[in-house]
């Protein structure tokens, strides 16, 4: 099933309820000469991470014609807000703690 433009399509709940979250992804914010501090092209071992990080790491501007890339698949900020959004987006890693 094609990812593609998931924010448009009707059957975009069926679409996250299916996405592989832990496939390798690829980050590419989109290119604004406004923002000081660019950010660049990152891989990501998992598209959590890709997602959490395009939502909660860039600037706005950046967001917005940002895309990640699963598999030759691109997916659109859009796409990236509803599957950050989505009750399948997984929590984040807790990091373990050691008591004393």
């Amino acid at each position: 099933m094609s990812f593609i433009n998931l924010a448009r399509v009707g059957l975009r709940e069926i679409a996250m309820s299916k996405f592989d979250f832990s496939a390798p992804a690829e980050l590419f914010p989109s290119r604004n000469r406004k923002i000081a501090n660019k950010v660049k092209y990152r891989r990501f071992d998992h598209a959590s991470d890709a997602i959490r990080f395009a939502v909660e790491e860039l600037p706005e501007p950046l967001l917005l014609g940002a895309y990640i890339e699963i598999d030759e698949e691109r997916l659109g900020h859009k796409d990236i807000r509803a599957l950050y959004d989505s009750e399948n987006f997984p929590p984040k890693k807790i990091a373990n703690r050691v008591d004393v």
